[in-house]
């Protein structure tokens, strides 16, 4: 993936940790969000594949590299605030740690029906 320095750089502007939610190719449902900090999205850049900031561990983190259930990036683009990140994935296996494809399975609200 071809960017420049400057480009990357204006994406932290505003934070050290920007988020970067995650879509998975061909059906558009979103898999997870997760941070990114300078290092893990130029280690996403030079890998193709998700690299993230452990907010709680305070580290680093390769999305799969021990579950086996990576993801390839296919897109990565920002938003027209330069501080967050959707990448395109193609994932393989689950997103969640749960065991379940998506992170987002919690229902909170619905619209009502009239």
């Amino acid at each position: 993936m071809n960017v420049t320095e400057q480009n990357l750089e204006s994406y932290f502007e505003k934070a050290e940790l920007i988020p970067c939610i995650v879509q998975q190719e061909g059906t558009g449902e979103v898999l997870m969000l997760a941070y990114m900090n300078r290092e893990s999205l130029r280690r996403t850049l030079e890998t193709g594949y998700t690299w993230f900031y452990s907010r709680s561990r305070r580290e680093l983190w390769n999305k799969g590299a021990t579950s086996g259930h990576l993801q390839r990036v296919l897109r990565l683009v920002g938003d027209c605030d330069r501080d967050t990140l959707l990448a395109v994935v193609e994932q393989t296996g689950n997103a969640c740690h749960t065991g379940s494809h998506s992170c987002f399975f919690n229902p909170i609200a619905t619209e009502k029906e009239e």
